[in-house]
């Protein structure tokens, strides 16, 4: 897979990156994962999964892994593939700002919770830089929103600031819930003493929810990195339950309606990369169909309508069960 640089950061990614969300932790919020992951979800068996995700992912050509805090032990296992790998010329991306408290419980009551304040910034730098080491080149706030006040917090943004300059580590966020565009403007115009901490940001956009576009289309024209996650809404485009436009499509091509929907992401101008959260070997080769299959402008329309308005797409994504 060809790689490219991430806009104006100095950091190196390719068209598809993998994310480690589903594989560091033993529950979470895509269905089937009985059928994907079996029974056996003890540490050291997703830690065996993640290592074995992360070699096919270079053998593919993939150069871009993403990792966060809560993301259970994610960065404990990507450190260990590391040790292991120490030539690797992968780009690794982690991210602060929720605390994984499910304990490794698949009926955990509560599986993260979320903290933007200063000491936790602190805090979970430090232990992501304990773990990943001058291999970690970005590092985000976890899931920015208007409503937890960090883009407004000098003091959270001050040390944003002097980690990136200090460390030399280029500075993100990412974004959810029904007001991305809001979150992404906000981060545009944060400042502290005339300077802005981040140049990326990773939001979710998919054929159902792709309200953040034209705020990201900003982003990537001020030179910002734009990341695309959760572009399978977290399994609602793939397989069955795909809906029948995106299955038409894959027809014509011969591929997955999972490289369709990825395809239909990448084929927006602003996108740099676009996040696979595959667990299996399987899923990830079908996810990187998308890199080589180019959607034509009115293949890329037909989607258009299935578009739902972000209250709705994000009420469905709030009622997924862990599992």
């Amino acid at each position: 897979m060809e790689s490219r640089p991430l806009a104006t950061t100095g950091l190196t990614v390719t068209p598809i990156g993998i994310g480690l969300a589903a594989l560091g932790r033993p529950a979470y919020i895509t269905p089937h994962r009985g059928g994907d992951l079996g029974a056996d979800r003890t540490e050291a068996a997703m830690r065996d999964r993640t290592h074995q995700m992360l070699d096919l992912a270079t053998d593919l050509g993939v150069r871009y892994i993403d990792v966060a805090r809560s993301y259970g032990l994610a960065e404990l296992f990507l450190a260990g593939w590391l040790e292991r790998h120490p030539s690797s010329e992968m780009t690794i991306g982690s991210k602060w700002g929720y605390r994984y408290v499910g304990g490794w419980q698949m009926d955990a009551p509560v599986h993260e919770v979320k903290d933007h304040s200063l000491s936790a910034l602190q805090t979970q730098w430090a232990e992501s830089r304990r773990l990943l080491g001058g291999r970690l080149r970005l590092y985000q706030i976890h899931s920015a929103t208007p409503d937890t006040g960090v883009l407004d917090d000098g003091e959270v943004l001050a040390e944003l600031i002097r980690i990136g300059a200090e460390e030399g580590v280029v500075m993100g966020l990412t974004t959810s819930g029904s007001r991305q565009a809001e979150t992404v403007e906000r981060a545009l115009a944060a400042e502290v003493d005339g300077v802005n901490p981040f140049r990326q940001v990773q939001a979710t956009w998919n054929v159902l929810e792709p309200s953040a576009g034209g705020a990201l289309q900003a982003a990537h024209q001020a030179g910002w990195g734009i990341m695309v996650k959760e572009s399978l809404a977290n399994g609602r485009l793939a397989g069955a339950a795909a809906p029948p436009e995106l299955a038409a499509l894959a027809g014509d091509h011969g591929v997955g309606t999972d490289a369709v929907a990825i395809a239909a992401a990448l084929a927006q101008p602003w996108v740099d990369t676009v996040l696979s959260g595959a667990v299996t070997p399987n899923q990830f080769r079908s996810n990187l169909d998308a890199a080589g299959l180019l959607l034509s402008q009115a293949e890329v329309e037909s989607l258009q309508p299935l578009a739902t308005s972000p209250d709705v797409y994000w009420t469905a994504r709030s009622a997924l069960d862990w599992s």
